[in-house]
């Protein structure tokens, strides 16, 4: 293998393991779908002008909170625009943990700056929807909403991540079995399941929220006024809301802190 100039099967190869897209809450439907199809192109090209995993992975950040800032300006345009960049921001999401695994350079910084990107994505499109449903750069309800919104986003992934925290502190292994993700009582186990098939909490998700948008920005179009987008942003808030506390409740009436 030329490690200088591998070809598009080795990075795939090398980047992208066995069993990489089976991987639980870790990798993204559109991923599975589409991107890891997709990002093996721009791994390679990444890789072969040298370019390391973590710079890639800023370089996801800036265009996560580039489609927040897009997405503030309104009309039907920004709408599509955002959309756009949170498709280039899933793909260097995929790409950053290619670079690393083929050539090497896997970090918990790594890991780290990638779960930073995330949060940074999703604050920055739920703050720019409440600007955008606020219908300028202004104060008003809406992008209180929007910040509101943007918190139980932050919230639901702090949660989830405190997890693993939690239990280094305390010793325990980060790894936590399916049995042990069940809820102990029967009840808040169908609940579980029915939230789960639902999938209401991917309406706050940055890939979701942003074809959503484009959706909702069309109607506004159409209508004339922003009343599509402010309902669109009262539902992020009440999902936001809804699922922080749901999401708290499933993790304690689990084994996962055990």
């Amino acid at each position: 293998m030329n490690m200088s100039k591998p070809s598009v099967a080795e990075v795939r190869a090398g980047g992208q393991p066995e069993g990489i897209k089976e991987r639980r809450n870790e990798e993204h439907w559109a991923g599975r779908l589409y991107m890891r199809d997709v990002s093996p192109y721009v791994s390679t090209v990444f890789v072969r002008m040298g370019v390391p995993p973590n710079p890639i992975t800023y370089l996801m950040m800036a265009f996560g909170v580039l489609a927040g800032v897009v997405l503030a300006f309104g009309g039907l345009w920004s709408a599509v625009l955002a959309a756009v960049l949170v498709q280039v921001y899933l793909l260097l999401d995929c790409s950053d943990g290619e670079v690393a695994r083929f050539t090497g350079r896997t970090s918990v910084a790594g890991i780290y700056l990638d779960r930073i990107g995330h949060y940074l994505a999703e604050i920055a499109l739920l703050i720019g929807l409440g600007i955008r449903a606020q219908g300028g750069f202004e104060a008003g309800g809406w992008v209180i909403a929007g910040m509101a919104a943007a918190l139980g986003a932050a919230l639901i992934k702090v949660e989830t991540d405190n997890v693993v925290v939690a239990r280094a502190k305390a010793g325990l292994g980060e790894h936590v079995s399916e049995a042990a993700m069940q809820p102990r009582s029967a009840g808040l186990g169908l609940a579980r399941k029915a939230a789960s098939a639902l999938r209401f909490h991917r309406l706050i998700q940055a890939v979701e929220l942003s074809l959503v948008v484009v959706v909702i920005a069309i109607v506004d179009a159409v209508r004339g006024d922003l009343l599509a987008t402010q309902v669109l942003t009262a539902a992020c808030v009440a999902v936001a809301a809804l699922q922080t506390v749901l999401h708290l409740v499933s993790v304690l009436a689990s084994r996962r802190l055990h």
